[in-house]
Formats: C-alpha cells, structure tokens, sequence
C-alpha cells in the first residue's frame, strides 16, 4: 500500500536531513502511529505522501505506483485517494456541517444526486445526523472534528492520514475521535496517525513507527510510547 524506499529529504546544504534514509511498508488496512519529538521528520512524512514534497532521494510508491514520477496533472488524482484530518479542522465557516461535507464531493464534480445519498451516510457514521444544519461555530470541538473526519471519509479514500487529530481534545472527546477512526479502520481504510497523544498510543496498542532526528528509530506491532524511545 504505502512503501518508502530509502527516502531521503534534505531542505537545505549543509543541513540536517528532513529525512535520512527512510525504509518502511504500511499494508492496507494497516493502522499506524507515527511519533516522534519536534522536528523529528513528521510533517515531511506527511507532505511526502501527498506529493507537496518530492524525495531528495529514493522512492515512494503507492499501490505500487511511483508516486515521485507522477505528472503535476495527475497529483490531484493521487491526493483524491488520501483523505486527511488535520489538528485544527479547517472547515468553512460560512458553510453547513452538510455543506461542509458535500464540498468534498463537488469540488472534484461528483453529481448532485450523489452527493445527496452520501453525506448524510457520512454524518450518520460519524454520529452527527441531528447536526446537519449547522454551522461549525455551533459545534464543540470534538463534533467539529467529526465534520472533518466525515469530509476526508466522503470519497471513500484507501488512505486516512490524521494530523495530531486529538491535538485540540479533551481527552474523552479524544477517546471517542480515536475509536470512531479505529471504526473506519476496520472497515478497510489505511489510517495513518501522527500524534503526540502518549495516552492513546499506550491505550490503542497498534503498530507504531518511531522518527528521530529524520531517522526511524523503531517500528514495533502492538507498541506503547513508554518504551518507544527505549
């Protein structure tokens, strides 16, 4: 599904690699954390898989597919298959929690008759049906984040990428976005989770991948941030 092949990503000479020569394989429907500290290479993971950055070296594949050798027309394409979660939610304000939610499907031309089938689906699955009408200022933070989840979900992506997606979160309404993404999870979606979260990580016990100063340090199944940087 996801394969890093000796990835290297250097910003600038005469410093520190972004990323140093990363080697990893994420499975589909794998779920995986991805933890480290401050500047150990996470947002270049991040835009790596979604083709804002190329690789300084190595390669990146996709479904087998080299997602470096991609024409700049076709990156849309990509990024319609990786649906993405993000700490601040990044709705619309002037838009509906459905309005939300249908904009990811019209911005890529999906038909209106469509639209109308699925976002209310989508609300459902992520428990805000009654909260259709609304606007996100009218929602907590946890129910703004569902809007979010349920708009990166809409197109049916074979990846989730989450960004610190408890970053803003009382740990309650972290449990619950944590467990609504391990739902989505289950129903075949790769999730791919970047967090500082050190009580969810040790609670959910799924594979997790460790970066360091730009290297990966550890890649275990079932690990727990106490013992990551062990």
């Amino acid at each position: 599904m996801i394969e890093f092949v000796n990835v290297t990503k250097s910003y600038e000479k005469n410093q520190a690699d972004a990323l140093n020569n990363i080697n990893l394989f994420i499975d589909k429907g794998e779920f995986v954390f991805i933890v480290g500290r401050s500047g150990a290479g996470k947002s270049t993971f991040i835009k790596l898989l979604q083709r804002e950055l190329e690789p300084t070296n190595g390669t990146i594949k996709i479904k087998n597919h080299d997602i470096s050798k991609l024409k700049k027309r076709e990156i849309p394409y990509l990024r319609r298959r990786i649906g993405v979660v993000y700490q601040d939610f990044r709705l619309l304000e002037n838009k509906t929690v459905y309005e939300n939610v249908a904009y990811a499907m019209e911005i890529i031309g999906r038909p209106q008759s469509k639209i109308r089938n699925k976002v209310p689906l989508a609300l459902e699955m992520v428990g805000l049906s009654d909260k259709a009408d609304r606007y996100p200022s009218e929602l907590s933070g946890g129910e703004q984040q569902r809007v979010a989840i349920a708009r990166a979900i809409i197109n049916n992506p074979s990846i989730l990428i989450c960004d610190e997606p408890t970053g803003n979160l009382d740990p309650e309404t972290s449990r619950e976005i944590m467990a609504l993404l391990d739902d989505i999870n289950r129903h075949g979606t790769t999730v791919v989770v970047v967090t500082h979260d050190v009580d969810m990580v040790n609670e959910m016990k799924k594979r997790l991948i460790v970066l360091d100063e730009g290297k990966l340090i550890a890649d275990n199944m079932k690990g727990t941030y106490d013992n990551a940087f062990a």
